[in-house]
């Protein structure tokens, strides 16, 4: 086996180059545990499932897209139920618990994980850890039954409360002891998942029956090998309304230029598919695209020509574009929130006054910009369809894995295949927009503004980044720097500021 530096990676390999990244197991670390068989079998909601069970050598390709000589690749093992199981139905306790920001689909994914135990398996203690990681030794917890639960998925945030940092592994660890929990959910984004893999190797190296599994959360859609994550698709179909009232705004006058700000803090993910979505978008800033404004081929060039042709234009920033274009003196650059994030200026207000200056020195034409900020909105509602639905198949799924004795995995879609992964490959960097691919030169075409980037440095990074994998990455991220604080002063309410 190959080590990743944290733990053993579990690799099993097979003919034409075949290679399974697995999933931990309890029977790898307590060896001749019982098995049961699954309840699902008598369950009548699966008596038309004309084949029960997932088979136990199904896999999921991490690459679809291959050549005729190309190897068969990384697999991931594929989600679904266990004809055998390792936990009884009334030996298992049950905890959930989400931590960071918010996103939709919060709500959604608590209540089906409950209704999953409860009505495929049987489980009837399932208990909510209140406020995040330190919620575990604080010892506040909410009893969670379907009744409990039931309309949660209407209303956006978590029932269960949430927060950044407060992870003290033997602290968490030791109260999970305490309270006889053998399973442990844990819903939250790149960082809430590198504590999920502490707190797993801690569960391991005392050789506890204890599952930890993980549903991956990021707004943002920044977390690698998945397809995308829960809450994106809203995020999406939400920025619409923020993007249309700019549209309105700047059309409705002369010279107008509505700039919306959007999450994004590492990834522009959201602000490049609601551009593409909206169709009335002139220009998309986004971490992965540096950009300048001076000078030729510059932001404020392109605005000029913009305003003297149309009349008007809109502008969707990501938050962590331009950060590089603020003052590197500025006393917040290495300062980071709770869950190690750094802290980002808020590049909307900063640019929103500088193409108000720059106009202002040149004298050439008067402008009126308006600056909206939906993110506290955004980060608020409750899911939509598409990821109701989503959140119900992670749910589901995490849950079929944990009563099969698998551990130290998050759950997540790959290639349209619900799959388990294991911790190190979500943890392992940041999914960003490759910006030489061709999703980000259809968002180029649709706005038709500058790529801020000499050709000769396109054709580098081709070179390097021969990816034809859409939302796939495969480069390092980028830091960002900043503080993130000053956004508050517009965003508190999701409103809007004109500056």
């Amino acid at each position: 086996m190959e080590s990743n530096g944290i733990s053993e990676s579990k690799i099993v390999t097979g003919d034409y180059g075949y290679v399974l990244q697995d999933v931990p197991h309890l029977k790898d670390y307590i060896p001749d545990l019982p098995t049961y068989s699954n309840p699902l079998q008598d369950n009548p909601a699966y008596s038309v499932v004309k084949q029960y069970f997932v088979h136990v050598d199904d896999s999921v390709p991490q690459k679809i897209v291959v050549h005729k000589d190309s190897p068969r690749g990384i697999h991931f093992r594929r989600a679904g139920p266990r004809q055998k199981i390792y936990f009884e139905p009334d030996e298992v306790r049950a905890c959930i618990v989400t931590c960071g920001g918010l996103c939709p689909g919060l709500n959604t994914v608590i209540r089906e994980i409950v209704y999953s135990l409860y009505h495929m398996y049987g489980v009837t203690r399932v208990l909510g850890i209140d406020g995040g990681y330190r919620g575990f030794y604080a010892r506040n917890t909410i009893p969670l039954t379907p009744k409990v639960v039931n309309d949660i998925h209407k209303r956006g945030g978590t029932i269960l409360g949430t927060s950044r940092g407060g992870h003290d592994t033997s602290k968490i660890v030791h109260s999970i002891q305490d309270r006889g929990i053998n399973q442990v959910y844990i819903i939250g984004g790149d960082g809430t998942q590198k504590g999920a893999s502490v707190i797993f190797e801690e569960i391991r190296r005392r050789g506890l029956k204890v599952v930890v599994a993980g549903i991956p959360k990021t707004i943002d859609n920044d977390i690698p090998v998945i397809d995308k994550s829960f809450g994106f698709d809203t995020a999406v179909e939400e920025a619409q309304r923020a993007i249309n009232a700019a549209h309105v705004e700047a059309e409705s006058i002369e010279n107008g230029i509505g700039l919306v700000k959007l999450m994004g803090r590492y990834s522009g993910f959201i602000a490049m598919y609601a551009t593409l979505a909206s169709r009335d978008v002139d220009c998309c800033l986004i971490p992965e695209s540096p950009f300048y404004l001076e000078g030729k081929g510059g932001l404020f060039e392109y605005i000029e020509k913009q305003l003297k042709e149309n009349g008007h234009m809109v502008i969707v920033l990501a938050e962590g574009a331009g950060q590089e274009l603020l003052s590197a003196s500025m006393q917040s650059m290495n300062h980071q929130d709770a869950s190690g994030n750094k802290l980002l200026q808020d590049v909307g207000l900063w640019i929103s006054q500088s193409i108000k200056d720059h106009f202002s020195r040149q004298k050439k034409m008067t402008i009126n910009l308006k600056y909206i900020d939906p993110t506290y909105m955004i980060r608020a509602v409750p899911s939509n369809a598409s990821d109701n639905v989503y959140c119900t198949l992670l749910a589901q799924s995490v849950v079929h894995g944990a009563m099969a004795g698998y551990t130290g995995f998050t759950s997540g879609l790959v290639n349209g295949r619900q799959t388990y992964i294991p911790f190190y490959r979500i943890t392992e960097k940041q999914h960003q927009v490759v910006i030489t691919d061709r999703m980000w030169a259809r968002l180029l075409s649709s706005t038709n503004q500058p790529s801020f980037i000499s050709q000769k440095e396109g054709s580098e990074d081709g070179e390097e980044n021969n990816i034809s994998g859409e939302m796939k990455n495969e480069e390092p991220a980028t830091p960002c720097w900043g503080d993130e604080n000053c956004a508050d002063v517009v965003t508190e309410n999701g409103g809007a500021s004109s500056v």
